[in-house]
């Protein structure tokens, strides 16, 4: 199979799905990967310039669709007693330009015990946990990074 089209998680019928590929965060920013489906299938994703998938995205492929589930991989989830010590912990986070999820009052940070020391430092408390991991995509990444057939306005 192969799949030069991306929809965008929720703009389409899931009863076109026809098989899914997990993906760890990665190797969720490609250009041209071959990718196993869960049924053993092969897809290869080819587009002319590197996009980041989402979970939920569909790989758009003869027959139907593929789902993109996001892999889920050890992080670090922070929280913290209050929210003028998250809002430092995120600062610290992103002046060391680490890909960061934000989740409201919690952030997550993929594993990693140097960082994972620093946010208890400055009063965080992390907790180990295995999920999926997507972080935002950057002030500079545009207003969303899919490619579209019928795309035709810029961001």
């Amino acid at each position: 199979m192969r799949s030069e089209t991306i929809l965008h998680a929720g703009d389409w019928d899931a009863a076109l799905e026809i098989d899914r590929v997990l993906i760890d965060f990665d190797r969720r920013h490609r250009r041209r990967i071959q990718l196993e489906t869960v049924a053993g299938a092969s897809v290869l994703l080819d587009l002319p310039q590197a996009i980041r998938l989402r979970d939920g995205d569909g790989l758009v492929v003869e027959g139907g669709i593929v789902r993109v589930v996001a892999q889920a991989e050890t992080l670090a989830e922070i929280h913290a007693h209050d929210d003028a010590t998250l809002v430092r912990i995120a600062w610290h986070l992103g002046n060391r330009h680490l890909p960061v999820q934000l989740l409201g009052d919690r952030i997550r940070i993929r594993a990693d015990h140097v960082i994972e020391e620093m946010v208890e430092l400055i009063g965080g408390h992390v907790e180990t946990i295995e999920a999926p991991f997507d972080p935002e995509a950057g002030a500079y990444a545009g207003g969303h990074s899919h490619l579209h057939d019928d795309d035709d306005h810029h961001h």
